[in-house]
């Protein structure tokens, strides 16, 4: 969560992991020496002072987002250990302990320098790119919510995730502290999440009804080249990125970089724009 640093390192600190101590004191960044406590930490976290039906704020709503400037930086440290921030959140899924933050936090950057608020439906964690949408689900009574990702945290050994208040009251544990959970990464395109329209200027060519939908980004004769694409794109945007060989006409193989399959047009021309901002080529929509 919330990192404090002295003021000669504060802008360094800002950029490097934004605001993570998770109610603790956050060590300053690789190279440093000491610890900086903030001028608060000793004080306990509490709920909102507002109240409120819960059950009627919305959960998140899951839709591709280019990865945060900030809060991305991978190595960092916290408190001594060393933190990897994942190449992409899919197929994320783990059990394990969630607690939550309120109000000490409230109006502060997060990692993301997105300002926290406890009343929207946003949680921390470790390693998950920023932003990311995930599914929590309280196993110990069955509520399931969807959240997103801006910050980093919580960095108590054995908890997995950090909820905003209002996500942790949702999830009925707010009163408890913490919560034995099962934490899922959605993808924006799974069935039943709502994908808010945008417009598109991808022409896609006649398909077979059900086909999925691929940006392909180069075509390799060297195996090798194509891996080194395959990890920019990884490192770059949040969708599975993979490499389709084959041999054509008696000849070697063709290595194909293929961003996908992604879940509607508009995520792939909102894809297919970011790549070319980050000058990784001019992206072919096609359907497989």
């Amino acid at each position: 969560m919330i990192k404090v640093v002295s003021m000669a390192l504060a802008l360094a600190s800002l950029l490097w992991l934004g605001g993570c101590a998770s109610r603790e004191p956050a060590r300053k960044p690789a190279g440093s020496d000491g610890i900086v406590y903030p001028s608060d930490w000793h004080i306990r976290d509490s709920a909102p002072d507002e109240h409120m039906d819960w059950s009627k704020i919305p959960d998140a709503v899951p839709k591709w987002e280019p990865r945060a400037r900030y809060g991305n930086h991978s190595p960092y440290k916290v408190l001594g250990k060393t933190y990897r921030v994942m190449p992409s959140s899919a197929g994320y899924r783990e059990k394990g302990i969630a607690s939550w933050y309120g109000k000490k936090f409230a109006g502060r950057a997060t990692s993301s320098q997105e300002p926290y608020d406890p009343y929207a439906m946003t949680a921390a964690h470790k390693t998950l790119p920023l932003p990311t949408y995930v599914r929590v689900t309280n196993l110990d009574n069955g509520k399931k919510i969807v959240v997103r990702v801006n910050d980093r945290g919580p960095f108590h050994d054995g908890r997995i995730i950090d909820l905003s208040f209002a996500a942790a009251h949702k999830l009925g544990y707010a009163n408890k502290g913490t919560a034995n959970v099962i934490v899922e990464a959605i993808d924006p395109g799974e069935p039943g999440i709502e994908i808010p329209p945008t417009p598109t200027s991808i022409r896609v060519a006649p398909a077979a009804d059900g086909g999925r939908i691929y940006l392909q980004v180069g075509a390799f004769s060297d195996l090798n080249a194509a891996i080194r694409l395959q990890q920019r794109l990884i490192s770059d945007t949040r969708a599975p990125v993979g490499i389709h060989s084959q041999s054509e006409n008696g000849r070697s193989d063709v290595h194909r970089v293929r961003v996908g399959p992604l879940a509607t047009e508009q995520i792939a021309e909102q894809m297919a724009q970011q790549i070319r901002e980050a000058g990784l080529g001019s992206p072919l929509l096609i359907r497989r």
